[in-house]
């Protein structure tokens, strides 16, 4: 349900976890950070300099370490399995994203919101999405996935989301740790975005938040605009998102 504040005029979104998902992860936790009035536009050097750089650097780590000896890699792929995925079929999609380096295939630059998302997926070692806040259509949930849910993504092709993590609103699912939809994709027309960090179960909820608070600090020194960041996890599982810019 979408919310309006009477006194304030600002309507709202509601983001929550379903609380099953802590029986199987208790420690599962994700970082939330609204961006409002922000430019999306070409990366600047800068951003595609440091991308290009960590992705060479990476493939020389790659070298001589298997992926799974990048601790971010081997959480995701524990909370897969704990979940009933298979993580060597659908993998996380920040290990895909190592793969990809592994094989030099190195990702380009699309634009500031997508760069900066695979840039912290890559440095953080997490999988991460971000959304269009205004395709999305009242609250949301992270829920698990049934063997009925799944989405055309961006990958090109119909995903199917049974036993993976995924994001839902009003409408369908739109996100997840694996891959994300076509329908919620950000564009060089979004101003309002919602970005997802599914960070590592083992951060502890103050790391987890200055994690948070770093990423949204440096994406909207790029795109500019304005910030709130937060983290969901077991003690506090929803909370609203003012729209800044309601009309």
């Amino acid at each position: 349900m979408v919310r309006l504040n009477k006194k304030t005029k600002v309507m709202s979104l509601k983001l929550e976890m379903d609380e099953k998902l802590f029986d199987t992860i208790p420690d599962l936790k994700i970082g939330l950070i609204y961006y409002n009035k922000i430019t999306v536009s070409e990366s600047p050097q800068m951003l595609k300099g440091r991308l290009q750089l960590f992705q060479e650097q990476l493939f020389f780590d790659l070298e001589d370490k298997s992926l799974t000896d990048f601790p971010g890699i081997q959480e995701w792929r524990t909370v897969w399995k704990a979940f009933g995925a298979d993580p060597s079929r659908y993998r996380p999609s920040v290990e895909a994203l190592y793969r990809r380096i592994k094989k030099q295939n190195y990702i380009v630059p699309f634009h500031s919101a997508v760069d900066l998302n695979n840039f912290f997926s890559l440095q953080y070692q997490i999988p991460a999405g971000i959304y269009d806040r205004k395709k999305l259509v009242g609250d949301a949930t992270l829920m698990l996935g049934s063997d009925e849910s799944g989405y055309e993504g961006l990958n090109g092709r119909f995903n199917t989301l049974e036993h993976i993590l995924m994001l839902r609103d009003e409408y369908s699912p739109f996100g997840s740790p694996f891959v994300d939809s076509l329908r919620t994709a950000v564009t060089e027309e979004t101003t309002s975005a919602l970005q997802v960090l599914f960070l590592r179960p083992s951060l502890n909820v103050e790391e987890a938040a200055k994690l948070t608070e770093a990423a949204a600090n440096m994406f909207t020194s790029i795109s500019g605009g304005e910030s709130t960041a937060h983290v969901l996890h077991a003690a506090q599982r929803s909370l609203y998102i003012p729209e800044l810019n309601a009309e």
